[in-house]
């Protein structure tokens, strides 16, 4: 009895799998897995649920569905779970009926799921004393995560330096650091053309945009926080920018990659703070995309950083795409962690959280910033964090995240806002003259000036690694 009513059960989808292939339905069984092409048992949902599936022939190519027909379901949504998720496949919704395939991403939940976890993190540290006993916990757990502890032994190397520049109310000067055997990481530091006593430096971590550091967004950010009374260093990513001339494009996608990337913002606060300028109770960061991944990590890492402001990056939905943001098991840390409440180990230090309509930080404003609020809470200092949320913008630094990162910078850090305003009272980025991306590079044109002992390729930087 037990088998007619499954059998009955079965038969609107049979008679659907039927009607576009009929001896399909009776060439499968239990011998054969009920396995079927996976591009077959696709078309099957675009057919049942009336919605177009786009994916290429090397997605699908030599892959087959265990038994397919038993795992379609009543709704679209339960039956992409059933049949992808067993193939680390899914879908990406790209407007109405129509949905791309795509490989699992680990990296992104569903805005639910991350909320529920970010709930259940802030259910277990009720109060000041257990939410410091978490961070007690977690910060050791991230160094070793990243296996930077303990950390390896500094090069007795000097910084590099080259091509100072004197520009209107700023000087630029091109810096490349030696943060282990041969190992660079290359930057420019923006100052002002005047300098009194101590002053505030600003780290400015590279994202994912093209044209890396050398992007105008970026050379104006820090120009300006110069021309305010700051000093501002930005630098590259690994693999990234400068860093190509020791590895290839596809090491960035390595996991080594957030480590080397942490490791060298450790060695850029230890340069930036023997400086004679540097005001040690007035050191920020702040990076956009991948960018503000690094930011919200290097601020749980590091005591020394003051004030952080990541852009356009900050959810506890998404963990950061790249292996450079994620590459690491931090997410694992303390029994599992997310983006939220490592940016919540700032507490309470300044924090400013620009987010955006059209990405993952969409939803920013709803739910995890309330979560923000009530760990800045317990030190009394919620007004200390903030959120600039843009609902009609999307996912770059352009001058509305510039503004906002200005507007905080004098605020918490006393910059001179004043000196970069027109008439009007709005900020003037004109005076920023936008160089051309060789300008910023320490080792030349053509990389002619590249160290003799810098390594060579991603099996050397492996090689440092294992012996450090």
């Amino acid at each position: 009895m037990r088998k007619v009513v499954r059998l009955l059960h079965m038969m609107p989808m049979l008679f659907a799998i039927w009607l576009l292939n009929p001896a399909a339905v009776f060439a499968q069984n239990s011998d054969t897995e009920y396995a079927e092409p996976l591009a077959s048992v696709l078309h099957q949902i675009e057919d049942r649920f009336k919605v177009k599936i786009k994916f290429t022939e090397e997605q699908v190519k030599g892959r087959y569905v265990k038994y397919a027909s038993w795992r379609f379901r009543e709704t679209l949504a339960e039956t992409f779970t059933s049949v992808l998720t067993p193939l680390d496949l899914k879908v990406n919704q790209e407007k109405e009926s129509v949905y791309k395939l795509k490989p699992y991403e680990y990296f992104r939940w569903n805005v639910a799921d991350g909320w529920a976890k970010l709930d259940r993190l802030a259910s277990a540290v009720p109060d000041k004393a257990s939410w410091e006993d978490r961070c007690k916990l977690l910060r050791p757990q991230l160094f070793a995560a990243l296996q930077l502890s303990p950390l390896p032994p500094k090069p007795k190397s000097k910084p590099i330096i080259s091509n100072h520049r004197v520009m209107d109310g700023y000087t630029i000067e091109n810096i490349a650091l030696e943060i282990m055997p041969g190992l660079y990481i290359n930057g420019s530091l923006y100052r002002p053309q005047k300098i009194k006593g101590k002053i505030p430096v600003i780290l400015s971590p590279d994202g994912h945009w093209e044209q890396q550091r050398y992007r105008a967004d970026c050379q104006i950010r820090c120009a300006m926080i110069a021309r305010m009374g700051g000093m501002a260093f930005s630098y590259d990513l690994f693999a990234w920018g400068e860093s190509l001339l020791q590895f290839k494009e596809e090491d960035h996608r390595k996991s080594l990659a957030q480590t080397v990337q942490a490791l060298g913002a450790i060695r850029i606060l230890d340069y930036l703070e023997a400086l004679p300028e540097t005001d040690p109770a007035r050191v920020g960061i702040s990076g956009g995309s991948g960018g503000g991944s690094h930011t919200v990590l290097m601020t749980a890492l590091d005591d020394r950083i003051r004030l952080t402001a990541p852009v356009v990056s900050l959810s506890s939905y998404f963990y950061g795409g790249c292996p450079c943001e994620s590459g690491m098991p931090v997410y694992s840390c303390g029994r599992g962690t997310n983006p939220v409440e490592l940016a919540a180990m700032a507490a309470p230090r300044p924090q400013l959280v620009v987010s955006d309509g059209k990405d993952w930080t969409a939803q920013f404003p709803e739910h995890d910033f309330a979560y923000l609020k009530k760990i800045y809470g317990y030190y009394g200092a919620a007004a200390k964090v903030q959120n600039v949320h843009l609902p009609a913008e999307g996912h770059d630094f352009g001058f509305s995240k510039r503004k906002a990162l200005y507007d905080f910078l004098v605020q918490q850090f006393a910059l001179n806002g004043a000196k970069v305003k027109d008439v009007k009272g709005n900020y003037d980025e004109s005076p920023v003259k936008v160089e051309e991306a060789s300008q910023l590079y320490v080792f030349g044109e053509h990389g002619e000036h590249l160290p003799a002992n810098a390594i060579k390729g991603f099996d050397e930087l492996e090689k440092v690694f294992t012996v450090k």
